[in-house]
This record gives structure tokens, C-alpha cells and sequence, in this order.
């Protein structure tokens, strides 16, 4: 079974091509490393829940869009081989302005248990 480390964050509309290009960037690496997976995709039909939903998760103003994010490994050793790999990358040192607050982004690692 995988390992799965996941994520979800709001980015502002108008910065959502910066954030593009650099989760192309950021796939690249993490797959030249050995992720399996390396998968964005932005909020298409995502409501605001009264109690909980993505939007909430993130505090997402009315200007941004949530983003859900995941990439797969073979094993948490693996993934936690390739982080640290990725994390020394050079090529993501860009920039210190991030195009999205990363103090309301949620991510976590997970064990699969079921993959059909």
C-alpha cells in the first residue's frame, strides 16, 4: 500500500497562475525523486459547509480558491527520504513572497488501507 501525504490551502485568484507554476515545478521534483503521484487540482464545486467543509478548513476569503493537493509514495520511509531531498532542492529556494498564506494550509501523511 502507498503513503499519502495530503494537502489543502486557499490561494488568492489572482496569484492562482504563480501557485501554478510553481506546483509544476514542485512535481517535477518531488517525481524525479521518486514520488509515484504528484497531484493539484483547484475547487470546482466546492460549497462553504455550515459547520466544516475545505473552505472553512482554510479560512478562505471571498478571493481565493481552494486547492487539493496529494502525492503518493511507495512507503512513509520513502517519502520521508524524498521530502528531505526535495526540501534541500535549490531550484524551490525561489522567491522568499509565496503566492498563497501557507499559515492556513493543512497537510498531513497517510498510510492507504484501501487502493482498488
Amino acid at each position: 500500500m502507498s503513503y499519502v501525504d495530503g494537502f489543502v490551502l486557499a490561494v488568492p485568484k489572482a496569484s492562482i497562475e504563480a501557485y501554478k507554476e510553481i506546483a509544476r515545478l514542485a512535481g517535477t521534483i518531488w517525481k524525479e525523486y521518486g514520488a509515484l503521484s504528484y497531484v493539484e487540482c483547484i475547487g470546482d464545486d466546492v460549497p462553504m459547509g455550515e459547520l466544516t467543509s475545505f473552505p472553512r478548513a482554510v479560512q478562505a476569503k471571498d478571493d481565493e480558491i481552494v486547492v487539493f493537493s496529494w502525492i503518493t509514495f511507495a512507503s512513509r520511509r520513502a517519502r520521508d527520504e524524498i521530502n528531505a531531498k526535495v526540501m534541500a532542492d535549490l531550484r524551490l529556494k525561489g522567491p522568499d513572497e509565496c503566492p498563497f498564506d501557507s499559515k492556513r494550509m493543512i497537510f498531513g501523511g497517510f498510510e492507504s488501507f484501501v487502493e482498488l
